[in-house]
């Protein structure tokens, strides 16, 4: 995906005093709740163990002696340089522990300061047991791409990176790409345009190139197979703006290969994110196919870009997501979904429970709430143990704080959610942990700032304003 570097984005500063949370700058408390879940919640802010946001995009799972091993692109939200690889693991798919940065900014060369690395993908190599980690290693003005990789003796590094991945003894100088494991242990490096190079069988080199250039784009490529049948997904080429995702399939992964348009409804741009990995769950009674997106959120890619992971649904060559799955259950012991039950209580946001500040236009629909005003705000005292807040995210949104409160006023966590959509929709914006049964109050702050950049084609991207959006909230008593 083509990204920017622009320098005109303000720093995110982190706040650690209690007093400077009621400034409605964009921050994320560091000490906050862990991020303790039941579901697979998409499009919201996740937390770690220590209760800081899960920074891990562009991302791949592997398990690993009944672990979940996520890994994915560190980022800031000042910059757009390299900021490291982390890893995280999980027994459930819902709670993520921080392990450790698995490949951190090096001192000086192609991964050092002020350079670019994205798109991390490791595999475990069936015969030498040794992990190796591809990227997208390029300069900070996308002049230098190239497939990197490195290598660690154990799963959550530290990995040390060896250079350019050669094939022919040259370097594959493209930018977004993949990596595919097919059930014989052979390995594959997927490429934008449909590209796939077959792995060496240490995985340290290319043999082959198996499928050349075949469509304009088709960025953030990943593949799944299922019952002999190949399916490779890949995105429109429109800088961190959402897409229709696309797909081929095909019986073999040397092609050749049919177009199989979109699999998310057309107009919902994949459910509002970009594709970068697909997880076969696989248990006793099913396989779930899980696919892994991206919500990108420039430039607070560090705190408001958040994760769209659904099950997939495969019937013969038709791969599809047909409805967005707001919440929902996978045992990974079974690989069977479900879906949990709603929450027990809504709040209209027409509700006289919900205390706003500030100037609000609440349409005569009566559906939404919304302002524009730097600092307006909305609280929303409840009692219970979960809140949602649900959003009409839209074109002329921009970023909010949220913060979650105690019945004595003690802040337990604050974070920042993106309402901007250019498909608007009403949907979950933030999802609090599991908390104690008790009473809380949640407030939400328009901090007068918006997602929207320039790519290096200067096209225009993003919100065209700052509005902030409430539609309802919901709550699990």
């Amino acid at each position: 995906m083509f990204q920017n570097n622009n320098s005109f984005f303000g720093n995110l500063k982190i706040i650690v005093s209690i007093v400077l949370l009621m400034n409605t700058s964009t921050a994320i408390v560091l000490a906050q709740l862990p991020g303790k879940s039941e579901a697979i919640y998409s499009g919201t802010p996740w937390l770690d163990q220590n209760g800081k946001i899960v920074s891990a995009h562009g991302a791949n799972i592997i398990k690993d002696k009944g672990k979940f091993y996520l890994f994915g692109e560190a980022h800031t939200d000042d910059s757009n340089a390299f900021a490291g690889f982390n890893c995280y693991s999980s027994k459930d798919l819902y709670n993520w522990k921080f392990e450790k940065i698995a490949l951190p900014v090096q001192k000086s060369g192609k991964l050092g300061p002020n350079r670019v690395g994205e798109r991390c993908k490791v595999l475990k190599n069936p015969k030498t047991g040794e992990y190796i980690m591809y990227m997208h290693a390029d300069s900070i003005t996308y002049k230098d791409q190239f497939v990197g990789f490195a290598t660690s003796k154990k799963i959550i590094g530290p990995y040390q990176f060896k250079g350019a991945l050669l094939f022919e003894g040259k370097p594959i100088k493209k930018w977004d790409m993949g990596a595919f494991q097919d059930t014989d242990g052979s390995g594959y490096i997927l490429i934008h345009g449909g590209e796939i190079y077959k792995l060496s069988d240490d995985y340290k080199s290319v043999v082959a190139q198996i499928n050349k250039n075949m469509t304009t784009g088709f960025e953030s490529p990943t593949m799944l197979k299922k019952d002999g049948i190949y399916y490779l997904i890949g995105s429109h080429l429109t800088s961190w703006e959402r897409n229709d995702n696309y797909y081929y399939t095909s019986n073999s992964i040397n092609g050749p290969w049919a177009s199989r348009g979109i699999f998310a409804p057309e107009g919902s741009l994949t459910w509002n994110s970009q594709s970068t990995f697909v997880l076969p769950i696989v248990g006793t009674k099913n396989t779930t196919y899980m696919f892994m997106g991206d919500r990108w959120s420039f430039p607070k890619q560090a705190s408001s870009a958040t994760y769209v992971w659904q099950p997939l649904s495969i019937s013969g060559l038709a791969l599809s997501l047909p409805r967005y799955q707001e919440a929902w259950q996978i045992n990974t012991e079974t690989g069977i979904v479900t879906i949990p039950k709603p929450a027990e209580k809504i709040i209209q946001n027409t509700d006289k429970q919900i205390q706003y500040s500030g100037n609000w236009k609440h349409l005569e629909s009566g559906s939404e709430s919304k302002s524009d005003e730097k600092e307006a705000s909305f609280s929303i005292p409840f009692n219970g143990k979960q809140i949602a807040l649900y959003s009409f995210v839209g074109t002329e949104n921009g970023y909010a704080k949220v913060v979650l409160e105690d019945k004595k006023g003690k802040v337990l966590l604050t974070v920042v959610v993106d309402m901007y959509s250019k498909s608007p929709v009403s949907t979950p914006v933030f999802q609090s942990p599991i908390l104690k049964k008790g009473d809380y109050k949640l407030t939400v702050y328009n901090t007068s700032e918006r997602p929207n950049w320039s790519d290096k084609r200067k096209s225009d991207y993003g919100s065209t304003g700052n509005f902030i959006s409430l539609d309802k909230v919901s709550i699990k008593e």
